[in-house]
């Protein structure tokens, strides 16, 4: 990809579709919304999360932790719940934010839930710029490999 691609805009900040165009800037302002309900009394680190389904909708998450740590929940989670919560579908565009709003990449376990929800075309914005599944989980493990 050229450097005038949006996809690969590295700039941390910028819409990678320019301002007020494509999902980009409505769902970084549903991400910093949801970060803003997290429950992060151990780590002091709140992550939101919001996606765009192929139906038009948006979801979003929080994280959530717990005392005993290992069973907190990761905003992905909560966002892939109301996912189905509402109708299901597949996941399009994913924005994650930390608790200052800049952008996060998920975890490993949460891209797991990304693929699983959204598939190898789901575009994630990241630091690094707008990246497919395939790109941030390559060769993932899917429903194939339990044919």
């Amino acid at each position: 990809m050229s450097s005038s691609d949006p996809r690969t805009d590295p700039s941390p900040g910028a819409d990678p579709a320019g301002p007020g165009a494509g999902p980009w800037a409505e769902l970084r302002a549903a991400a910093v919304e949801a970060m803003r309900h997290a429950y992060a009394p151990y780590s002091g680190f709140a992550v939101g999360v919001a996606g765009r389904v192929d139906d038009g909708r948006v979801v979003t998450g929080c994280n959530v932790e717990n005392a005993s740590y290992g069973v907190g929940l990761c905003a992905e989670c909560g966002m892939v719940s109301q996912l189905h919560l509402t109708g299901g579908g597949r996941l399009t565009h994913v924005v994650c934010v930390n608790g200052e709003g800049e952008l996060l990449m998920p975890c490993g376990r949460c891209r797991q839930l990304l693929w699983e929800n959204g598939g190898p075309a789901c575009e994630l914005w990241t630091a690094t710029g707008v990246k497919r599944m395939t790109e941030v989980l390559p060769d993932a493990f899917g429903a194939h490999d339990l044919a």
